[in-house]
């Protein structure tokens, strides 16, 4: 190789040379074809993503407040729905009880008290008949379970008389029960009452107590139909 060739050679090598014309320096560094295109584009892939995650969640949030607001009147909705039922059932009630308390005391001399009627008889039959007379109109001899059931009965009975209400010891000495099977919670007996042992077996409610007498005698009596539901 001549000596103007290994000059050439020599200057190709160096990283950076001069132009022997105009004194300034050549780089011969090299940049990666397209570079910088493919970083602008990874930036333009970035804040398109950024805005279609922002879109996302903004429709999602509007989605969801849509929906709350929409259970929510919803719920409201049905919570009136319920109240106008509640309202129209007790309005029900009160009219079945109404027309009840008409058509005992108007027609058969039943007297409505919390929801029971109340038979009060204006003749005298032993206790067993009196009780079977209760029983076929659907009632029975009364249960008396509180004081205000009691003073209920005191208001409409003539006190100077002798009612059979259903209270008895006839299954076994002793143990009154009403005629439901039931032990009396409440009891108003008369002062040294019961005290007919076996020979006073049935209860009699008079003025404001009771007392027990013997099962045949006859009594006036009052009946209870509870039309409870």
């Amino acid at each position: 190789m001549d000596r103007e060739n290994e000059e050439h050679v020599y200057i190709n090598e160096e990283p950076n040379s001069h132009d022997v014309r105009t004194g300034r320096q050549i780089s011969t560094t090299h940049q990666t074809p397209g570079s910088s295109e493919t970083t602008e584009q990874l930036q333009c892939v970035q804040v398109l993503l950024c805005v279609v995650l922002l879109t996302a969640l903004i429709v999602l949030g509007t989605n969801y407040t849509q929906e709350t607001h929409q259970l929510q009147s919803d719920n409201t909705n049905l919570i009136n729905e319920r109240d106008a039922l509640l309202s129209k059932n007790n309005d029900l009630i009160k009219e079945r009880n109404a027309c009840r308390h008409d058509f005992f005391k108007e027609n058969n001399g039943w007297i409505y008290n919390h929801s029971s009627f109340y038979y009060i008889s204006s003749e005298k039959k032993s206790w067993n008949e009196s009780r079977r007379y209760c029983t076929e109109r659907g009632a029975d001899l009364i249960i008396i379970n509180n004081k205000e059931e009691q003073d209920f009965v005191q208001k409409n009975i003539n006190r100077r008389s002798l009612f059979w209400i259903g209270l008895t010891d006839i299954d076994e000495e002793g143990s009154w029960k009403w005629v439901d099977g039931s032990t009396p919670t409440f009891r108003f007996w008369k002062s040294k009452e019961p005290n007919g042992q076996r020979g006073e077996n049935c209860a009699v409610v008079h003025s404001t107590v009771w007392a027990d007498y013997r099962c045949s005698l006859a009594y006036l009596w009052i009946c209870e139909k509870n039309i409870l539901m």
